[in-house]
């Protein structure tokens, strides 16, 4: 049974009849009980789970940037929902069921604060990132901080530096045990202010193999 807290016109939580009330992240909303289904693994149905599959499998090792480089896109849904739907819109090819992600059109952070240009590769151990200052360039700050993302498209892995602010214009990201001759990696790159209150969109570098 559903119960009413702000009197008729208010919201309601619980079931009435085919309709589902409730409240997410301060919003009250109601939606009808699902239809069943007569063949719930329709083609449709299964592209569909095919590319969710994906994204997860993508978004996982890097969740605690996603947190961060989608926070301001976080108003009424999280910033794993946000990434996830950029990510379904913008960035899966190929057809079933051999859909693939594609790199360059990925973003793991949303935001209006100046970005930077530059460049990743591997020296040594290293994956080493270099950017042109642009401390002045709008709201940029020279203590905005740089992250600098490593995904590793060959074992679903990642690591991820935030040790150097925009006026550094270098940092470097190791290369983790593990991961050997012929891996690929994807590099990413955004800021954020000091206080993480602003963060920059995010930029593709480009696909290093080890």
């Amino acid at each position: 049974m559903g119960t009413i807290k702000q009197g008729i016109l208010g919201g309601f939580s619980g079931k009435v009849g085919t309709v589902v009330g409730g409240s997410w992240k301060g919003i009250t909303y109601m939606r009808s009980m699902p239809e069943s289904v007569a063949n719930p693994r329709t083609e449709k149905q299964q592209k569909q789970r095919s590319k969710f599959s994906l994204v997860q499998s993508f978004l996982r090792p890097i969740m605690p940037v996603i947190r961060i480089g989608y926070r301001g896109m976080a108003d009424r849904q999280t910033a794993y929902n946000a990434a996830t739907s950029h990510i379904l819109k913008n960035a899966i090819t190929g057809t079933y069921p051999n859909f693939t992600i594609s790199y360059p059109n990925v973003l793991i952070a949303k935001g209006g604060l100046p970005n930077v240009s530059g460049t990743a590769a591997k020296n040594g151990g290293n994956i080493v990132f270099t950017w042109t200052n642009n401390s002045g360039e709008g709201a940029a700050l020279a203590t905005d901080v740089a992250y600098a993302v490593v995904y590793n498209a060959s074992r679903n892995e990642a690591a991820c530096s935030n040790e150097a602010v925009r006026s550094a214009g270098t940092v470097s990201v190791a290369v983790q045990a593990g991961w050997v001759t012929g891996n690929k990696l994807e590099a990413y790159l955004f800021l954020t202010s000091a206080d993480e209150s602003e963060v920059s969109t995010s930029v593709f570098l480009g696909e290093i193999t080890l």
